[in-house]
């Protein structure tokens, strides 16, 4: 087995073999924490990765040893080549690829689930924070929840056929807002065969972020413990960020991401990329370097089509046959030399990565994007 690649190894050892995407920074719901009310300025279609980008970077990184793309946003299903761009990511699985999931709100997945995993969809990730659907609506300022619980049965329809997908249902647990919505949840898994995750509320950009606000992760347990004594740990593989628990007799189980209490900086392995192309090595960094303008260098800032990134293709074909002079093609200036660019960038970043993050008191006054604009 080769040794796992320098460039995404930090200076703590952490392996970094998973990589989130946003795909777009459109959304058609506006929750509360994560959007600020006003909503947000959307950035010129220019300036978002392309198709061809998303999938240079992904084969880049996979070639480098992620095993795992998570597809986020915005809302990810609403970009309008969605199924198209996981196609193309799924085919990575000859280069090492083994899981490819999706964050999403559910309002319109059950359109198009069947051809996601047809695409190679493994893993969904629903955001839904309470039950009820009056309440849904203030916390997402639109309609829709009929149409999510329509996607969750969905998924739950095509596991029973045997697609195997993943299904992880999201709740950020705010106090005073839907905290009353944790048992209704919980009792969601008796019968359904999924994992539903209680998010510690966390502070970004425009969100409005009090510590008030939050609900701890003991506090959460206290309550459940109160109805179901008998909630049981479970064991948690090495990289997860949520902390596993399951019912007796209970079809589902219950998680918490805990962020903000307990944070598990220490074995995160993730790396995001925002719709527009920059680097983020931690959530809760403001640190970000773009990897959209190497890209674009020698296409003076324009983004990369089909035909520039076959051209790519030609190059790479020709440089695994050790075609000398298909090579020539750009020089030192071309595209040979970008990948090395891309990884001399993404490495530094990864190396200058943190232990931890700030904590609650710095946080709050982070200048840090709003969630929209990160990627969930």
């Amino acid at each position: 087995m080769s040794p796992f690649s320098d460039f995404l190894t930090d200076s703590f050892s952490r392996q970094h073999d998973y990589l989130r995407i946003s795909v777009t920074e459109r959304c058609n719901l506006r929750c509360l924490y994560c959007m600020p009310e006003a909503g947000i300025d959307l950035s010129p279609p220019k300036t978002q990765l392309t198709s061809p980008e998303i999938f240079y970077l992904s084969q880049l990184f996979v070639n480098q040893g992620v095993n795992k793309i998570r597809l986020t946003g915005g809302e990810p299903t609403v970009r309008k080549d969605i199924v198209p761009l996981m196609q193309q990511i799924g085919s990575l699985r000859s280069n090492g690829l083994r899981e490819l999931a999706l964050t999403t709100n559910g309002i319109s997945l059950h359109r198009k689930l069947d051809a996601m995993v047809e695409a190679g969809l493994t893993g969904v990730n629903i955001s839904l924070d309470t039950l009820d659907p009056f309440q849904f609506q203030l916390l997402t300022r639109r309609q829709g929840f009929d149409a999510v619980m329509k996607s969750i049965n969905r998924v739950q329809e095509m596991n029973r056929l045997g697609a195997g997908v993943k299904l992880k249902v999201n709740c950020v647990v705010m106090r005073g807002l839907n905290d009353h919505q944790v048992m209704p949840f919980v009792d969601m898994t008796r019968d359904q065969d999924l994992e539903v995750r209680f998010i510690e509320y966390m502070p970004f950009g425009g969100n409005k972020w009090e510590e008030q606000k939050m609900m701890p992760y003991a506090e959460m347990l206290d309550v459940i413990r109160e109805k179901y004594p008998t909630l049981t740990r479970m064991q948690d593989a090495k990289n997860d960020t949520s902390k596993s628990w399951h019912i007796p007799g209970f079809a589902g189980r219950i998680g918490f991401i805990t962020s903000m209490t307990h944070n598990f900086c220490g074995t995160c392995n993730r790396l995001r990329i925002t719709s527009d192309g920059n680097l983020k090595v931690c959530l809760h960094g403001e640190t970000e370097v773009s990897l959209r303008d190497i890209l674009r260098t020698e296409r003076n800032g324009e983004p990369m089509d089909e035909p520039a990134f076959e051209a790519i293709r030609e190059i790479e074909l020709a440089r695994r046959k050790d075609n000398a002079s298909s090579l020539q093609m750009g020089g030192e200036e071309g595209w040979i030399s970008k990948e090395r660019q891309l990884l001399d960038v993404i490495g530094a970043a990864v190396k200058r990565k943190k232990a931890k993050h700030a904590g609650m008191g710095e946080l709050e006054n982070m200048k840090n994007r709003p969630m929209i604009l990160i990627g969930g």
